[in-house]
């Protein structure tokens, strides 16, 4: 018997006649001379998953596709790189149902990235990284099974489109931020015009409101005085008193302005003289 320790987080895979026997866990392990060996990974999986040539990794990998070329629905060339976190459930089915796994990992993720970038517009697939991610691990998942892997996240790292889509992109955006700013600036001028209106019309509102009371108190006055004149001189006498005085005051207005000329009917007069003599 010759003995291996394999070590924490590995196994191995003990050929006995070409036939897989048995999975050597972490540990100790025994094997029987010239009958047992372990399943070389050397040329087909090279160092990606495995030490010495024939320990398997089990913890939580990472594979990138690395940055291929694809084409959307709308025949954007885009730029994209997938990051792959899987672990190995099954080491037996790892080692045989697949020839070259982490190669067939990267050629069946690539696959359903290419498909879903071609099926979808460029602008849906610049803010959709997340549902690409999403479409892929359900897309694979079925097949990664049966190697034996589980597929935990397939993450879109670079998701870039050529030069002269980029620089189509940027001057539609400027043009789009230019239509937006100058739609807000138009919008701002006329909430200023409303604004204005609204506070001419509710000043013109509160000026025809303060004139009413205005009014109302002088007529109150007119009437209060009306009233005394009849009590002091009668109702004849007191209305040519108060048609008199009217007469007066528009006068009185006329003559503020210096270019105006006023001549004073002598019936005004004899009005205002029968004022004072009562």
């Amino acid at each position: 018997m010759f003995l291996k320790i394999i070590p924490q987080g590995h196994c191995a895979i003990v050929i006995r006649f070409g036939k897989p026997i048995r999975i050597a866990r972490s540990g100790l392990n025994f094997f029987v001379p010239f009958f047992d060996s372990l399943k070389d990974f050397q040329a087909t999986w090279g160092q990606d998953t495995n030490k010495d040539g024939v320990l398997i990794e089990l913890s939580e990998q990472i594979t990138d596709t690395r940055p291929r070329d694809c084409f959307t629905k709308d025949n954007v060339k885009l730029t994209a790189d997938c990051a792959i976190r899987w672990r190995i459930s099954d080491p037996l089915k790892a080692a045989f149902e697949v020839d070259n796994l982490h190669q067939s990992l990267r050629e069946v993720v690539l696959a359903e990235m290419r498909a879903f970038i071609g099926d979808k517009e460029l602008n849906f697939l610049l803010s959709s990284r997340q549902q690409i991610s999403e479409h892929i691990i359900s897309a694979v998942s079925e097949t990664t099974k049966r190697w034996g892997i589980n597929v935990i996240s397939a993450e879109i790292q670079e998701l870039t489109a050529d030069g002269a889509t980029i620089d189509a992109m940027r001057q539609k955006l400027e043009a789009s931020r230019r239509s937006e700013a100058l739609k807000l600036e138009a919008e701002g001028k006329a909430e200023a015009i409303v604004r204005e209106a609204k506070a001419i019309a509710e000043a013109s509102i509160l000026q025809a409101e303060a004139q009413k009371k205005v009014l109302l108190v002088m007529a109150e006055a007119d009437k209060n005085y009306f009233t005394s004149l009849v009590e002091l001189a009668g109702q004849d006498v007191a209305g040519k008193i108060l048609i008199a005085q009217k007469q007066l005051r528009t006068y009185e207005a006329i003559v503020k302005e210096p270019a105006n000329k006023v001549f004073i009917p002598l019936s005004v007069l004899s009005a205002g003289l029968v004022n004072e003599n009562q």
